[in-house]
């Protein structure tokens, strides 16, 4: 027997119905909020997860799918399953000439991504995320506002005790100062960090501040390194946009802590970093996740644009919500006159209404049977219906019957 691959998953029709409900949900409260959807290819050229994503990062290094395809120029023939939408968003950006629209440019998207990592329960090699991202405004409500939507979708799926973990990684200058800092102080215990984490120190040293091995961990919460991570390294104009986004967050009643040690996988980010965590849901607690990338565009080749945004994967968020019940059929036809059945089935859907009928032609019994599980009414077609020039339609809740001569 065939399976699906490693890390991939069907969803099956009693699961959709929820899946339909997270994506009809988040497409109503996104579009209120005057968000456009987009859809982008699933896979794209490699080199802009790597200049986008960033060559530190475990899904550039370790987890992208990439395939090399026929042509003369290898470099330009690669191609790579998007581990992520936002480099993808960017590029559509900046190739359709969105930046000549009045800012700001407001967009959000659903889909499958693609990393090579180990399965687990609401994680997948194939998974799907809900995103949204904002271009062309460098205020601080507008971090407020994606970071409003993103807890306020969750509320709409039931989530509770929901808290936005909040920082600053600053401007690109304050940011160089701070990477330096850290690794000065991290010197002299880099032949005890982990090989990723040396990697990282030559190349983006805030990455290794999310690192989970447990060596590095501890090495991290030495005072004298701590001490570092929790100074107040960015520049006034950072602390002065950091403040305003946290006012406005009180403005929205968004529950948020800060938290020094949160830097979000990806090396695109600056100033607001944030992650929706609910304390109900233990040490696997973060459901959403994003922050601000002013630089993305401009390293993408477009023009400077300021965005903001986040994505939650869906998988994940499936595990956590109320499962979704199939409606029943408004009328399920019970009959052994084929002809007449295949006839009213086809009538009662052009008028709108959901029906079906026993392909099977089977024993009035077995219909009923299979009526009562999948229909709100039974019509019953006999040769006294036929005879009579009427339909005997049954309520299945409530056991009323009843003859008429229309439907």
């Amino acid at each position: 027997m065939i399976k699906a691959q490693r890390g991939t998953k069907d969803i099956l029709p009693e699961s959709v119905l929820t899946w339909q409900y997270i994506e009809k949900t988040a497409r109503e409260l996104f579009q209120n909020a005057n968000y456009k959807e987009i859809r982008t290819p699933i896979f794209e050229g490699t080199e802009l997860f790597k200049r986008g994503v960033g060559d530190s990062t475990d899904i550039v290094n370790k987890e992208m799918y990439t395939f090399s395809v026929g042509g003369i120029n290898k470099d330009e023939n690669s191609i790579t399953l998007r581990p992520e939408n936002t480099a993808g968003v960017v590029r559509a950006y900046i190739e359709h000439g969105m930046n000549k629209v009045a800012a700001p440019v407001k967009l959000w998207y659903f889909g499958p991504m693609f990393r090579y990592e180990r399965p687990q329960k609401g994680r997948q090699r194939q998974f799907h995320q809900i995103g949204v991202e904002m271009f062309g405004i460098d205020k601080p409500a507008a971090d407020a506002e994606v970071i409003a939507l993103a807890s306020n979708f969750l509320s709409k799926m039931g989530l509770r005790e929901l808290v936005a973990e909040i920082n600053s990684l600053g401007c690109t200058e304050c940011r160089n100062k701070y990477k330096e800092k850290i690794k000065e102080v991290l010197k002299p215990y880099l032949d005890k960090l982990c090989d990723d984490c040396k990697v990282r120190y030559e190349k983006n040293p805030l990455r290794m501040l999310d690192c989970k091995n447990e060596d590095c961990i501890k090495i991290f919460d030495n005072d004298e390194i701590k001490n570092v991570i929790l100074s107040d390294f960015i520049c006034d104009e950072c602390k002065t946009h950091y403040e305003d986004v946290k006012k406005y967050l009180d403005i929205l009643n968004i529950k948020y802590k800060e938290n020094k040690m949160l830097v979000r996988g990806l090396d695109y980010y600056n100033r607001t970093v944030f992650e929706i965590k609910s304390d109900a849901l233990g040490s696997q607690s973060a459901v959403a996740g994003g922050g601000r990338y002013d630089g993305l565009v401009e390293m993408l080749g477009g023009e400077k644009t300021p965005a903001v945004g986040f994505a939650l994967g869906v998988e994940r968020l499936y595990e956590l919500v109320e499962k979704q019940e199939d409606n029943k059929l408004d009328y399920f036809v019970v009959s052994n006159l084929t002809d007449e059945a295949v006839k009213t089935v086809q009538y009662l859907r052009d008028k709108g209404y959901s029906a079906d009928f026993d392909f099977q032609n089977r024993k009035f019994g077995k219909q009923f049977e299979k009526a009562g599980k999948t229909a709100k009414n039974a019509v019953i077609i006999g040769e006294d219906e036929i005879n009579g020039g009427y339909y005997t339609v049954k309520n299945l809740i409530t056991g009323e019957q009843k003859q008429i001569k229309e439907l």
